[in-house]
């Protein structure tokens, strides 16, 4: 009989730790995937915009308000990624 409660005890212990063990691996596994995410979307929306701005000084200018436009743009991407929407610290992707 006690050998029995020990042998319970030592499958749902080990279970549990096991458990436990797979459930911290994949919390701490996760963050990563999250951060790689935004820094694609950063480079993308950075990318978007330079096209963007080469596009409109070849059709209208150096100096035109299209390419003033998509200077703007491309600065406000630059800085999100590097400062991004989170309590105002700089972090870079």
């Amino acid at each position: 009989m006690q050998l029995h409660r020990h042998l319970l005890k030592s499958v749902f212990g080990k279970a549990a730790l096991a458990a436990a063990a797979l459930g911290g691996f994949l919390f701490f596994a996760g963050a990563p995937g999250a951060q790689a995410h935004d820094r694609d979307d950063c480079r993308r929306a950075v990318r978007y915009d330079d096209r963007r701005l080469r596009d409109a000084i070849e059709d209208h200018g150096y100096y035109s308000r299209q390419a003033d436009h998509w200077r703007h743009e491309r600065h406000e991407a630059l800085e999100h990624c590097w400062r991004g929407d989170r309590d105002d610290r700089w972090h870079r992707y």
